[in-house]
């Protein structure tokens, strides 16, 4: 590794055609006073994830306890195209310079940040092209094609589906502003996946950068190899310039299961569990995704979203747990009701700011597009200090065998701190489309028979190491960081080696290389062999060349 001087850098800049920029830390004027108007300005400023996104030494989430402290680089490629991304990548190869990658500053594993390397920054590849009839690259005259979006590796989920029309959707992340291309490299699961897929199943074809310092295209034709591991393969495999993702037709409906559920002590809540778990094989289903929320106040909260059935079809479900939950009225209270309206125009900001304004946070910075928005319910992934993130994908078979052991582990898990299932985040029942192409992809083969991905996490939020009066508190993050982990020592147990979601999964992840992709691990080892010998692309708990 080089150690590189002033000198160094200027000579690579010449190289690189003034393409690299020098970069500071964001909250300067917080170090140097934290009660300053600046300061507070740019704590407001880290409060909007499009701003963060803007600025190359930011990132959403600001360290890890006891694993990182986010910090950029110092000096940042900010290439706008993918040759200018080669001659970046060559360089670092042949001077023994470390690189990193960072698009949206998504990762919550500090993957795109080393203050040591040369960052690769692809925000400003940003050029989004609809297709109506898109043939892969290299493929014969004639073959016929698929309607497809292409995207440049700087594009977020939100830019993806507003550059769509009405009548097509493409399977993408649920937070706005994720972006296209590190989603789609950890697999990718949306609010719709047991439908569409995963983003990594929907990939037609990548353009990329290897290590060599090469501009290719993967798919199934050319680079094949290559292209399946790049499908939820994890990083390290090459810097994605574009890519290209299968589009769908819409779901005519969107419904929503929404609301709380409270059982007035420790035995009714344990039984309320044990009725929720038989609702369970029901969710596995092409039209269900999204959350239920097991809390250690007893109760539950309902956040499930379903796509292309009516009312009754979502009321047959959910009808005898809550016909149950209501004739105890001594025991629990609830609020929870079943909604379904329709999917059109789900991604434009006018549509919640004309019925539920409440729920979507605008981008106002005056540069902004009017219709730019986040979830309000994501503000709290904002700027974020993780304590610890753990997952572990529930079998489905255990929901149908074994539903006492199930509600038994939730129910211990919600003694010591919150767990959640995210039911789209599985594919046990799922469209037959979807597993088929999804079964072509890198992702861990547990995702398969799984009912749902259960997360358990502690963060801290608008706190930021080494800016005083804003430090983590790190007593309280060992603190909660182990209550977290008491929390999901039962689900550990009952999902014993079911393996863990490599984009939403713990810094600490032991035996990760079969957490994150079981029995796809040797043969992504070698790829990565093939395409990165060296390990040129080197991050935390990535796939390693032998």
């Amino acid at each position: 590794m080089t150690d590189m001087t002033e000198s160094d850098w200027s000579e690579l800049a010449r190289h690189l055609d003034s393409k690299l920029i020098a970069v500071e830390p964001p909250l300067q004027a917080c170090r140097i006073d934290p009660r300053s108007q600046a300061c507070v300005d740019d704590l407001k400023r880290l409060a909007n994830p499009f701003a963060i996104e803007d600025d190359p030494a930011a990132f959403h989430t600001t360290g890890w306890f006891n694993a990182f402290t986010s910090q950029p680089s110092r000096r940042v490629v900010v290439p706008e195209s993918a040759a200018e991304v080669a001659e970046a990548v060559r360089l670092c190869a042949e001077r023994d310079i470390p690189l990193v990658v960072k698009g949206t500053g998504h990762d919550y594993l500090g993957r795109s940040s080393d203050p040591d390397a040369l960052m690769i920054w692809t925000h400003h590849l940003r050029d989004v092209t609809v297709h109506d009839d898109f043939s892969l690259t290299g493929a014969p005259p004639g073959e016929p094609g698929v309607p497809a979006i292409s995207v440049g590796a700087g594009v977020r989920w939100l830019e993806a589906y507003q550059a769509l029309p009405s009548d097509r959707y493409v399977q993408g992340g649920g937070c706005t502003s994720v972006g296209v291309s590190g989603f789609t490299l950890g697999g990718g699961f949306g609010s719709f996946s047991r439908r569409f897929g995963t983003a990594a199943g929907n990939l037609l074809e990548a353009e990329v950068v290897t290590a060599s310092g090469q501009v290719v295209v993967a798919n199934t034709i050319s680079h094949p190899e290559l292209f399946w591991a790049l499908r939820g393969g994890g990083f390290g495999l090459g810097v994605i310039t574009r890519l290209t993702m299968r589009t769908h037709e819409p779901p005519p409906t969107l419904g929503a299961v929404a609301g709380t559920v409270r059982a007035s002590n420790p035995d009714a809540y344990r039984a309320l569990i044990r009725r929720l778990v038989d609702v369970f094989p029901a969710l596995c289903s092409a039209s269900w995704g999204e959350q239920i929320r097991f809390r250690e106040d007893d109760s539950i909260e309902l956040a499930l979203m379903t796509t292309a059935i009516g009312r009754d079809e979502a009321n047959a479900v959910w009808e005898s747990f809550l016909s149950w939950v209501d004739s105890h009225p001594d025991e629990y209270e609830s609020n929870a009701f079943v909604a379904v309206t329709s999917f059109e125009s789900f991604w434009r900001a006018e549509r919640w700011d004309a019925f539920m304004p409440e729920r979507i946070r605008h981008d106002d910075r005056a540069s902004a597009p009017a219709d730019r928005f986040w979830w309000a319910s994501d503000q709290g992934e904002v700027s974020q200090y993780i304590h610890t993130y753990q997952s572990r994908w529930l079998p489905a078979r255990l929901c149908h065998e074994d539903p006492e052991r199930v509600a038994d582990a939730l129910f211990e898990a919600t003694r010591h701190w919150h767990v959640s299932l995210h039911f789209n985040k599985a594919l046990f029942g799922a469209s037959p489309e979807a597993i088929a192409r999804d079964r072509a992809t890198a992702i861990n083969p547990a995702v398969f028979e799984a009912a749902a991905l259960v997360m358990s996490a502690s963060i801290e939020q608008n706190v930021f190491p080494g800016i005083p009066g804003y430090e983590p508190d790190l007593d309280r993050a060992a603190r909660r960081a182990a209550e977290v982990t008491a929390a999901m020592a039962p689900i550990r147990t009952v999902a014993s080696g079911s393996g863990s979601y490599v984009n939403e999964t713990d810094y600490f992840e032991g035996d990760w290389q079969h957490a994150f992709w079981g029995a796809n691990y040797e043969r992504l080892q070698e790829a990565k062999q093939q395409y990165d010998p060296t390990n040129l692309f080197r991050v935390h708990h990535a796939v390693e060349a032998s």
